[in-house]
């Protein structure tokens, strides 16, 4: 099937972790440090908050207020009613290298992945932890041995999915009414753990690469494929159910949002490299009218 995409906003440095919340899309800029909302269409632009220290993951607490990683800093930001960013946590002591993609529960639990190791440094392939940071700024490791734990939703069935981009796998966990995580197991495994540590020798073994991703009503996964510029609909035990290519960009997250549900965003770019990004206004944001609307959370 061929489906036809559209630029709904360009020029920008690097968007990452769209969201679709209260008739928007949120994402954010690494590299310009905004967090921005717009109209499905891509016009009435806004900046929501300036991040200094490079925005990532996004959610919402039960009482409607921002929440937002900081990543050269290891802290989540959360914005007060009257727009002041505050220090919400400090993961500083949990991480090793960037703190990255969250998913904010029905209870105003963030659960957030890092990076594990300095990415953009070029060092050696490290696995990490996954963080829950509770209400009231309390940070919880509550699970281990995750290959960057990157894009993460929640299940209406209450199953918290985590992409592992350096992983080739998607691992699930049963979330606990207390936030704990139970009944690990791969969702979906796309290759072998990479066997070496060295980035250059890892990327051309990942068969998919998962990224951002978001979640459908029939408890598919869209998630994209960091490596591969594309993004693919994906079921549980692996199973690739439609992928859709872009053949000029990198695609690096998407989330499913509109008005009806059914418009897929996709976060693009040249390429990943910090260096390269920030000098240059290369990323998109385009979209795709799928079939099965969005289900779960974010």
């Amino acid at each position: 099937m061929t489906r036809e995409l559209t630029t709904v906003l360009s020029e920008r440095a690097y968007l990452e972790c769209p969201r679709w919340h209260e008739g928007r899309l949120w994402v954010v800029d690494f590299y310009t440090y905004e967090v921005l909302s717009l109209a499905e269409d891509g016009s009435d632009l806004r900046v929501e908050a300036s991040v200094p220290q490079q925005p990532s993951g996004l959610g919402w607490l039960p009482d409607g207020r921002l929440l937002v990683v900081s990543m050269q800093d290891s802290t989540i930001l959360r914005r007060e009613e009257d727009g002041r960013l505050v220090v919400h946590a400090d993961l500083s002591a949990h991480v090793a290298g960037h703190p990255n993609d969250m998913v904010v529960d029905d209870q105003g639990r963030a659960f957030v992945g890092n990076f594990g190791f300095d990415l953009m440094g070029g060092a050696d392939l490290a696995s990490t932890v996954l963080l829950r940071v509770d209400p009231d700024g309390t940070v919880t490791e509550v699970a281990d041995d995750l290959w960057f734990p990157n894009g993460s939703v929640i299940t209406p069935e209450g199953v918290l999915l985590v992409d592992e981009t350096f992983g080739n796998r998607v691992t699930a966990f049963d979330l606990e009414a207390d936030g704990s995580l139970s009944n690990r197991r791969a969702w979906a495994t796309f290759a072998q753990l990479p066997t070496s540590v060295a980035l250059a020798e890892v990327i051309p073994t990942l068969v998919v690469a998962p990224d951002g991703c978001g979640l459908d009503a029939e408890g598919c996964l869209w998630l994209a494929d960091a490596t591969n510029a594309r993004v693919l609909r994906v079921r549980e035990g692996g199973e690739i159910a439609e992928e859709i290519a872009v053949p000029d960009l990198g695609v690096f997250a998407c989330m499913l949002g509109g008005s009806d549900g059914r418009t897929l965003f996709l976060c693009c770019a040249p390429d990943f490299d910090e260096n390269a990004r920030k000098t240059a206004r290369e990323a998109e944001l385009r979209s795709v009218r799928v079939d099965v609307p969005h289900a779960g959370t974010p």
